[in-house]
């Protein structure tokens, strides 16, 4: 569809951001909780939300270039859902562990703030309080147990000190076992730019982004999950840039974005973004982007001295290129050969282009192929390793990417298992550690004993829900760090034990402590209070340096000191390449870009001191039949590909609110489907359906007509996950989040 006709469709709004988001901060901050909320705002810490990273020690509303007003509603939603209320004293002994699993996402987290520890027992059907001391002896006897058979999953709600001490007890232990919620949203990019540049981060810092005259945006829905990269976005179009935006939803604040940052020259009116817009077929990436080489090639726009001179491997990707014909192009991503040349004159007449993106292009089970072909063409153009170029991948949690550089992760880095190994005086295990689809498959099979979930909703994030609430109930043992409510805590239940602990958010912690934006940039968050006068909460350090002390005394470190964060950061200098200046982060004060990352020159930490390009085969898209979905009756429908999503009004598993205002979705419960699609069915707008996947079914789903490409619909995770199994990128263990075949009837 194109993008003036967004417009034409009614009860819905013609651009993103603009009023609802200013009505939405004004109902928040001059309400009875906004003075907490302003201070909290204003507090010297990084934003809990996306990794766009604001705050620290330059100011909650600032970025790391100094530029002020950076603070948007996806921050205000996090933050004020920590400033509720704590849940009651008596409420857990007055609910059923059966009434609590019939709460939805937004309704769990509107129970409030956890602040007393519970446990429910096997047998039992409600949590109980229970003490720190009963805790403690439950969790020793738990990680005595084998060390394959202990595993831990982390979000990155937390912070770079509790990330390293998470994966320094889990090694000290013997595990590798560290998944993490990256394992399902961005591994494939670690994984894909590790191979090409040597680094898997962005190796564009928001300066060199500021230098840019065409970003190229695949697979994002910036508006909802990233508002303040579209700030950038509109100073890129005022200066003369253009921005590609590929996506197969055609999302209106990709098209058109009012921000309150420039009330004079875009709040009112608003600002446009796609300079192009391509709506290509849902896993087809790959296509494009050999498509876009293809055209590049042919009007002679590629950077022949830049590949001889600092890269590998080019010759095999222009030779693919030029013999994939076009029909096979077209056909299988579903754009025009013009549309796809002109992306290609486009970013080959840039000076510098940045190529950002983010789960539309990785949750796919190509989803590391669809990486090397955007950074191949990036290469191609040369395009990485300079100012204003390069490229970006953009992380949806304010510090997930800290959790990988501090160790957590099953990839880890040579420099970190030396370094690790000396402080042990011993070697790490070799034992391959279960990353995050390994561990529901493995807890399936009855091979995990205990587990330590430090923050995330392990159970909703997976797809298969049935299988993930299963494989939970097999282990014995669960152990989950919060600070809300979440599904996961009604559903997936340890066989044995299942014990919630109330933890500090990043503004409450008593000590200071560091997070990582996306852009590589590392934050010290000040020490602060919590209103919750009356809980009985504890910090994430605390927690795991005293767990580490009862198992192993004073081996490697001395656990307990650690609880002072100053040492945990002395340890992080030592041992985590890049994080040399953590050593004086304290005395300083002094917020830093992580080296070795930033590429300014074609020079990468390779094996070669050159890029590697990887040819990338253009996937084979096929959609089952109706009569493959194993169904008791005979059905008429349609076959359709699945993207699961995000509303405008969530975090990661986190519900905000019901309603997706700007997809004009009025709950939870719809499926966005293209009219056409539709109507060659015979159904009519809010008609109800059944949607169908390999795993499970929904009924009485409503049709919501939206700018999705024919063939695809739109529904929104996780409540969508308990239809499929997803398919797996091996190479990394991404789900197809965002290719799930589903059968509408």
């Amino acid at each position: 569809m194109d993008a003036d006709k967004q417009a034409t469709q009614p009860n819905k709004p013609d651009q993103g951001g603009g009023l609802p988001v200013i009505q939405y901060w004004a109902e928040h901050t001059l309400s009875p909780e906004g003075p907490k909320l302003w201070q909290t705002l204003l507090h010297k810490s990084a934003c809990l939300s996306c990794a766009w990273g604001t705050g620290g020690q330059k100011g909650g509303f600032t970025n790391e270039t100094g530029e002020t007003l950076q603070r948007c509603m996806k921050s205000v939603e996090a933050i004020s859902a920590e400033l509720q209320p704590p849940v009651k004293s008596h409420f857990f002994d007055d609910h059923t562990l059966n009434e609590l699993q019939q709460l939805t996402s937004l309704q769990a987290d509107r129970l409030g703030r956890l602040s007393f520890p519970v446990i429910l027992r096997e047998g039992k059907t409600h949590y109980e309080r229970i003490s720190w001391e009963k805790i403690y002896q439950i969790a020793e006897n738990a990680f005595r147990k084998p060390p394959e058979r202990v595993a831990s999953y982390s979000s990155g709600r937390s912070s770079n000190e509790a990330a390293y001490l998470l994966q320094l007890m889990m090694r000290t232990l013997g595990s590798n076992n560290l998944a993490d919620c990256s394992d399902l949203c961005h591994v494939a990019s670690t994984v894909g730019l590790k191979q090409m540049f040597g680094s898997g981060t962005s190796m564009v810092s928001l300066e060199n982004l500021q230098k840019a005259d065409c970003v190229v945006l695949v697979g994002s829905n910036a508006p909802a999950n990233h508002p303040r990269l579209l700030n950038e976005l509109i100073k890129l179009r005022d200066r003369g840039g253009k921005v590609i935006v590929v996506n197969p939803v055609l999302e209106v604040g990709l098209v058109k974005f009012a921000s309150p940052a420039f009330p004079l020259k875009s709040f009112i009116k608003g600002s446009d973004i796609a300079s192009l817009y391509l709506q290509l077929i849902p896993g087809s990436d790959v296509a494009l982007f050999v498509g876009i080489q293809k055209a590049l090639i042919e009007q002679n726009l590629i950077k022949t001295d830049y590949l001889q001179a600092y890269t590998e491997g080019w010759e095999a990707i222009v030779n693919y290129a030029q013999s994939t014909p076009w029909e096979t192009i077209t056909q299988t991503c579903g754009l025009s050969q013009e549309e796809i040349e002109t992306a290609a004159q486009m970013i080959g007449t840039s000076k510098g282009v940045v190529f950002a993106w983010a789960m539309g292009v990785t949750q796919h089970e190509n989803g590391v192929d669809n990486v090397f072909a955007i950074a191949n063409t990036a290469l191609l153009t040369g395009n990485a390793g300079k100012e204003g170029g390069g490229t970006m991948p953009i992380r949806g949690h304010s510090n997930v990417q800290g959790f990988g550089s501090m160790g957590v992760t099953v990839r880890l880095k040579q420099e970190i298992q030396e370094a690790l190994e000396k402080l042990l005086g011993r070697p790490l295990s070799r034992v391959p550690g279960y990353h995050a689809r390994d561990l529901i498959e493995a807890a399936d099979r009855g091979k995990i004993d205990t587990l330590i979930c430090v923050g995330g909703n392990l159970y909703a994030a997976n797809p298969d829900l049935t299988q993930a609430k299963r494989a939970l109930g097999n282990i014995e043992t669960i152990f989950y760090l919060a600070t809300k409510p979440n599904l996961g805590h009604f559903h997936g239940l340890a066989r044995k034990n299942t014990i919630i602990i109330p933890v500090f958010n990043r503004f409450e912690n008593p000590h200071k402590t560091t997070t990582e934006s996306g852009n590589n940039f590392v934050r010290l968050n000040d020490e602060g209070k919590t209103h919750l006068t009356q809980g009985d909460l504890i910090s994430e350090v605390e927690f795991i340096t005293e767990l580490a002390h009862r198992l192993y005394g004073e081996y490697p470190v001395n656990w307990r000191k650690l609880q002072d964060t100053h040492y945990v950061r002395q340890l992080i200098a030592q041992t985590i390449p890049g994080f040399e200046k953590m050593a004086t982060i304290d005395q300083t004060q002094e917020e830093f870009t992580i080296g070795g990352r930033i590429f300014t020159e074609p020079k990468f930490p390779t094996a070669s001191g050159k890029a590697n390009l990887f040819i990338t085969p253009l996937p084979q898209l096929t959609l089952p039949k109706i009569e493959d979905f194993v169904l008791t009756e005979s059905v008429k429908g349609i076959i359709l590909t699945l993207m699961t999503v995000r509303s405008y009004s969530q975090h990661n598993t986190v519900v905000y609110k019901e309603e997706d205002y700007y997809r004009g979705m009025p709950h939870r419960h719809c499926i966005l489907m293209n009219p056409d699609d539709a109507q060659q069915q015979g159904w009519q707008e809010h008609q109800r359906v059944t949607v169908q996947g390999d795993a499970g079914k929904l009924d009485n789903v409503e049709i919501i007509y939206g700018s999705v490409r024919q063939g695809a619909a739109v529904m929104f995770y996780p409540e969508a996950n308990i239809l499929f199994k997803a398919k797996i990128d091996p190479r990394c263990g991404i789900p197809a989040f965002k290719r799930v075949p589903i059968l509408v009837y």
